[in-house]
């Protein structure tokens, strides 16, 4: 065997692999979202930051930054 095929059979098992763990992740994130969405949003408040208004947008909430 040559070394190039071999190279080329790790290159596909990595891609593989990594699809796998990236399908997973969004059938996680799919599945836990409201979950994970209200744990960060209670994370920021105990950290002592504010939650943004929806309606502001970023260049105004930006600019009210000090």
């Amino acid at each position: 065997m040559k070394k190039n095929s071999k190279s080329g059979q790790g290159m596909v098992e990595y891609i593989i692999i990594v699809a796998v763990i990236a399908l997973a992740a969004i059938v996680i994130f799919g599945i836990f979202g409201d979950t994970i969405r209200e744990k960060m949003g209670g994370a920021v408040s105990a950290l002592g930051g504010t939650e943004k208004d929806s309606s502001t947008k970023s260049a105004d909430y930006l600019k009210g930054l000090k």
